[in-house]
């Protein structure tokens, strides 16, 4: 099969630096605001973003270092297959983060919800809808074992607001 090449369609802003004080996954980020900004030559594709209220970002994990096919995710001590996690040591090092739009100027899109790490390269944007997205599951894999305070603890990693 032949190579697939992606260019970055903008770069996403966060206050996150360090990825082990980075809160993972949105559901534990809602303090976190950041942007997205999308370079001029894909401006027009922002056309009726403002829409919708939240957005899937596809990103690459630029500063994951390697790939791992069994790993031990943030809420167990257990490994898993990569693929039955969110793990960012993946063959690809594709992201995936549903972040609410809060506004629109130009080319910045202002985000909140946001568990990526400042200057993570943008692979593309869809909106989130609940027509297609809101979805009832029978099945949530090795997550139901989880106690749901336990995975806000792990989730948030004590998130601290950066100092401005």
């Amino acid at each position: 099969m032949e190579e697939i090449t992606m260019r970055p369609i903008g770069i996403i802003r966060s206050e996150h630096r360090d990825a082990k004080c980075t809160p993972i996954q949105p559901i534990f980020a809602e303090e976190c605001n950041g942007t997205a900004e999308i370079f001029e030559e894909y401006a027009e594709g922002l056309t009726d973003i403002e829409m919708y209220s939240h957005l899937y970002l596809l990103y690459h994990f630029n500063r994951a270092d390697g790939v791992a096919l069994t790993v031990k995710p943030f809420l167990e001590d257990i490994e898993h297959g990569v693929f039955a996690t969110r793990y960012p040591k993946r063959p690809n090092g594709i992201g995936l983060s549903i972040v609410r739009l809060v506004r629109r100027e130009g080319n910045i899109l202002h985000l909140n919800g946001v568990d990526i790490l400042d200057g993570t390269p943008l692979l593309d944007i869809k909106p989130y809808t609940t027509m297609f997205d809101n979805i009832k599951t029978s099945k949530d894999g090795w997550h139901g074992r989880v106690d749901p305070e336990e995975a806000r603890r792990r989730g948030r990693r004590d998130y601290k607001p950066a100092e401005k």
